[in-house]
């Protein structure tokens, strides 16, 4: 019996997830930075809607819930830049790359679908990251905003915000059918979060059946953890409330992305 002999193809050099993930990501940078219009809204809109949220601070008497113009401000800051940042940009970028062809072709490549998924959201992912880092420190020098008193918290909410926001990107992307629909697709969810999420009325100002049926929103989780690393009154009871809760609405994304998610044009 004759042997085989394999050998590997000169001048290729062998690949990892990592790398090929970086290659994807900085190709839909470069993507990124030449649609102007989504780029204005991920980098500026996150950073004029805390004004907003300042504006409105000062008609409430947050005292009495224990928070100050800094503790809302912040973490509705934080809010703003994953809906814009993350969410928004990369329905966008999912869609438009899928009616480009550009996810089948990929596909026929070494590329599994988790990693191209995660190629195309790294990039609206790091700027979300960049843009609360920020805020953080611009909310601390402008609103005399002290130190996070449980940081952790801060982090965990950041975190799986981020993760939550990219899963439910591509959901959304799912029942989107085309680029210009993917300006519109995503606002009910951009909507019902301004208004339920805490990020403009602290849940505590709100009446208890309402505050409770917010409490159940995909980004109330994420804005009760980014306070509460500040504040530093949020409870183990709370804060694991508000963990299940973001666990809950990411595990429900993946699955409907695993269910319904289109590689390609939609007809």
């Amino acid at each position: 019996m004759s042997a085989i002999h394999t050998t590997s193809r000169p001048g290729r050099a062998a690949t990892t997830p990592l790398s090929r993930m970086t290659a994807l990501a900085r190709a839909e940078l470069t993507l990124l930075g030449r649609t102007k219009g989504a780029l204005v809204a991920a980098l500026f809109a996150p950073l004029v809607l805390p004004v907003s949220a300042a504006q409105m601070a000062k008609e409430m008497d947050l005292a009495e819930v224990g928070l100050n113009t800094g503790t809302l401000v912040l973490p509705a800051a934080v809010g703003f830049s994953l809906l814009f940042a993350v969410y928004s940009v990369l329905v966008g970028a999912l869609v438009v790359r899928r009616e480009e062809l550009v996810l089948k072709r990929l596909r026929t490549g070494e590329l599994p679908d988790v990693e191209i998924l995660a190629g195309t959201a790294l990039p609206a992912v790091l700027i979300g990251i960049v843009q609360c880092l920020v805020l953080a420190v611009g909310c601390s020098v402008l609103l005399d905003l002290s130190a996070p008193s449980a940081p952790h918290l801060a982090v965990a909410g950041l975190l799986l915000g981020l993760v939550m926001c990219a899963a439910l990107a591509a959901a959304t992307a799912s029942f989107t059918r085309t680029g210009e629909s993917a300006q519109v697709t995503p606002m009910p969810l951009m909507l019902v979060s301004w208004m339920g999420s805490g990020m403009f009325v602290p849940l505590e100002l709100l009446p208890d059946k309402v505050a409770s049926v917010c409490e159940l929103l995909p980004l109330t989780p994420v804005v009760t953890l980014v306070r509460g690393g500040w504040t530093g009154d949020l409870s183990a009871y709370e804060a694991l409330g508000a963990v299940a809760t973001a666990v809950a609405w990411i595990v429900v994304s993946v699955f409907a992305v695993w269910r319904w998610f289109r590689w390609e044009p939609r007809r």
